[in-house]
């Protein structure tokens, strides 16, 4: 594809409370990178002419372009304000996105896409496929339970599901620009997960496609963990 008309939102506006500690997940090291740093790099490194734009609290804008002066860091991106939401962050991040493209949003700490992956979401066919979008997810391969409640509201226990009734979602989601764009127009709701249930609150359709365990979002210091095992032994390969 023209990836000069592919536009990818990072969005990496969180504070990562899960993870412990003061730092914010994105900017904790891994292997002397900022999680961050390694994310952006990945799709740098297979689809050099595409647009980045990054969502970012506030209170971090200036340390990450300190970061990158500091570090000769000077590959052409666009630093956007983070919201009270993802949805909200995303709506800003769409400002600098044209109608007619190609735009993907994705999680600031998934950085192991691998490239076979991003291939089939950034050349899916929306128009013959009669989609505004395509999404990767991955079959549950774990027992799953649910729980329910009680009338104060509160869990008081919980039974089993069909496990091949779910699937678990990741991102690059990847949709027509005018579209999402459109979309994002709609006030937010508390039920707007990530971009596929704001394109599907306007009436349009999303494909999904196979993701991948490698792509893992790095949430707890577990991931972290996880994620040095992976550039260990599969740095390159992804």
């Amino acid at each position: 594809m023209d990836s000069s008309n592919l536009y990818i939102i990072i969005t990496a506006g969180g504070v990562g409370r899960r993870m412990g500690g003061t730092t914010a997940k994105q900017f904790l090291e891994l292997e002397g990178k900022p999680v961050l740093l390694r994310t952006i790099e990945m799709f740098r490194k297979w689809y050099p002419q595409a647009n980045i734009i990054v969502t970012l609290p506030q209170e971090y804008k200036e340390y990450w372009r300190n970061y990158c002066f500091n570090n000769n860091l000077w590959f052409k991106h666009v630093i956007v304000s983070g919201g009270i939401t993802r949805f909200h962050s995303v709506k800003n991040a769409l400002e600098y996105v044209p109608a007619g493209a190609t735009v993907a949003v994705h999680d600031g700490v998934r950085p192991f896409v691998p490239k076979k992956m991003l291939e089939v979401l950034f050349n899916f066919d929306f128009a013959r496929n009669k989609v505004a979008g395509v999404i990767p997810v991955m079959p549950s391969i774990e027992s799953m339970r649910k729980y329910t409640y009680g009338t104060d509201g509160m869990p008081n226990g919980s039974h089993t599901v069909n496990r091949d009734e779910y699937m678990f979602v990741q991102t690059p989601q990847v949709f027509d620009s005018t579209i999402l764009k459109e979309c994002y127009e709609k006030p937010y709701s508390p039920s707007f997960t990530d971009d596929a249930s704001v394109v599907e609150s306007n009436g349009y359709k999303v494909a999904t496609s196979e993701g991948s365990r490698f792509n893992i979002k790095l949430t707890t210091p577990e991931d972290l963990t996880m994620a040095r095992i992976f550039l260990s032994l599969m740095e390159g390969e992804l």
